[in-house]
């Protein structure tokens, strides 16, 4: 369900592209130096974005360095460094992705799936003693989440609610103090969330239907064994009208924020990267096109 909040690359200048990928290899450094080096491999965009946001609100020039990691030893990379945003982010990278693994675990009995959370355990651990509140936050939304997708749910709005609401929680209540910056964070992790689903939801139709798996989309729409291609079709018009007025509510929280600092970076996630992906999975090509590291 991660890695759809991304850059749109091509439209990039080069600085900014340089800074996006600061952030990323900070988060991926953050994340191996706070809980360990197998953790790295739950980093993703929607967080690394997370992460930039936040920093964002600060005002303070963006500070780095170059250095070399393990994953690319032989050139120098610039490392953006963000102490309290970084941390945070790290933290719910984390969270998000053991009770993502739980879910899928629950939901498919995938051998991967509970492997991977069995591994992040005592790591989540470590971030329940950091944030417990939050943490309990988000185990109760998601264990709404998995009521519904149980108990079948037809309605795609209510089945995507919960997550909703935990990206909610993971965008509002950080180190940000700002009451007013606090709830339009909060509004515009609620309707990513909300993007988020309903665009996985309609991304996994194919896969979900040949596996039997649970699928809100499917449910609602009435998939009654007739071609697929021609079902996604036939509801990609109510689909794309749910996924972009979610995307709407993003842009209009996003404006309240009055962010300057990596500006330029931002407003091509908000107003093009989130397009051309939700595009790309409605044209039937977001499988295909797979986060990859930066």
């Amino acid at each position: 369900m991660f890695g759809y909040v991304e850059p749109d690359k091509p439209e990039l200048k080069l600085r900014e592209y340089e800074i996006f990928r600061g952030y990323y290899c900070s988060l991926c450094k953050t994340i191996g130096k706070k809980y360990g080096q197998i953790p790295r491999v739950t980093l993703n965009y929607d967080l690394t974005f997370l992460y930039v946001l936040l920093d964002s609100l600060d005002t303070a020039p963006v500070n780095g360095r170059r250095e070399r990691c393990i994953a690319h030893p032989f050139k120098k990379r610039f490392v953006v460094y963000s102490g309290s945003s970084a941390d945070y982010a790290a933290a719910m990278n984390i969270l998000l992705t053991y009770y993502n693994l739980r879910d899928k675990w629950a939901d498919e009995k995938s051998i991967i799936s509970g492997s991977g959370s069995l591994m992040l355990k005592r790591f989540y651990k470590k971030v329940k003693n950091e944030y417990p509140e939050k943490c309990k936050i988000i185990k109760h939304h998601l264990k709404q989440l998995q009521e519904l997708e149980k108990n079948g749910c037809e309605i795609v709005d209510e089945a995507a609610e919960p997550f909703a609401l935990i990206m909610r929680e993971l965008f509002q209540g950080g180190h940000i103090h700002d009451e007013m910056a606090n709830k339009a964070l909060g509004w515009m992790g609620y309707n990513l969330g909300r993007w988020i689903y309903i665009l996985d939801a309609y991304d996994d139709i194919e896969e979900d239907i040949r596996n039997n798996n649970y699928n809100p989309v499917v449910r609602q729409y009435k998939y009654n064994g007739e071609n697929i291609s021609e079902f996604k079709r036939k509801i990609l018009e109510p689909v794309n009208f749910s996924l972009t007025y979610s995307l709407s509510e993003v842009e209009k929280a996003y404006s309240l924020l009055n962010i300057e600092k990596n500006k330029g970076l931002l407003d091509n996630i908000i107003y093009s990267g989130l397009i051309v992906k939700t595009d790309k999975v409605l044209q039937g090509r977001g499988k295909e096109n797979e986060e990859k590291s930066v």
